[in-house]
């Protein structure tokens, strides 16, 4: 075998072992705390979440009902311009 060829196996083999040491040190849980969290911690995330969740809705809502709307205006523009022919005539 040619060691040029196998120095950069050993390389890689390096890589990923320190790849996968660095893996399992971040993966380690940390102890717990035991401290108290007060219920309005709580309700202050529930808020945050529920307003989150309400704007990505309306936003999706918005962007839904955008064609439905001037679908509705145009519609209600033509039978204000018969109307008006009607009118006149």
């Amino acid at each position: 075998m040619n060691p040029a060829t196998i120095r950069p196996k050993a390389q890689d083999m390096l890589k990923i072992t320190k790849s996968v040491a660095l893996t399992l040190l971040l993966l380690v849980p940390a102890n717990a705390a035991l401290a108290y969290i007060g219920p309005g911690a709580g309700i202050s995330v529930l808020g945050s979440l529920l307003g989150i969740l309400v704007t990505i809705f309306v936003a999706i809502g918005a962007i839904l009902f955008w064609p439905l709307r001037k679908l509705l205006q145009r519609r209600k523009a033509r039978r204000q311009a018969a109307s008006r022919d009607k009118h006149q005539a």
